[in-house]
């Protein structure tokens, strides 16, 4: 069970960053460098979670 709620947590960050990308992409002048920092913590979020799902099974 902690795994699960470890996954949903973590779900709920990256979703929190996807929409933080989305933003910074949209704005006019965006900071490319924070873009480029936002997605590589969304990229390790992702892979962590596909690593406890993988644990589960």
């Amino acid at each position: 069970m902690a795994i699960e709620s470890r996954i949903r947590e973590l779900g709920s960050r990256h979703e929190n960053l996807d929409r933080k990308i989305q933003e910074e992409t949209n704005r006019p002048g965006y900071d490319a460098t924070l873009l480029r920092e936002l997605k590589r913590q969304k990229l390790r979020l992702k892979e962590e979670i596909e690593g406890l799902r993988s644990r589960m099974h």
